[in-house]
C-alpha cells in the first residue's frame, strides 16, 4: 500500500504548496488577516493547549495512588458500553 496525500509528503514539499496557497489567497483577496487580539487570542489558546498534559501530570502526581487507581476505575467503567439485550 502507498502514503498518499498531502501528509505523506516531506515537509518541504508540503511548504511549498501551503506558501502557494497563501499567495494566492492573499491576491485574490479572501486570505484572513489577523488582528492582534486575534493573533493573541490564538496564543493565548495555543499555550494553555500545549501546557495542559503537563499541568494533568503534575495535578496526578499529587494524588495518593490508591485514589488515582479508584477515579481510573471509576472513568473506566462509565465509558463502558453495555449490550442492549444485557
Amino acid at each position: 500500500m502507498f502514503a498518499r496525500g498531502f501528509a505523506s509528503m516531506d515537509r518541504s514539499k508540503q511548504r511549498k504548496i501551503a506558501s502557494k496557497g497563501g499567495r494566492a489567497a492573499h491576491l485574490k483577496g479572501t486570505a484572513h488577516e489577523w488582528t492582534s487580539e486575534e493573533a493573541r487570542e490564538a496564543g493565548r489558546k495555543g499555550g494553555m493547549a500545549s501546557h495542559r498534559t503537563h499541568q494533568q501530570e503534575i495535578a496526578q502526581e499529587q494524588v495518593p495512588e490508591d485514589q488515582r487507581v479508584e477515579a481510573m476505575n471509576r472513568d473506566t467503567l462509565h465509558h463502558l458500553s453495555w449490550p442492549s439485550d444485557f
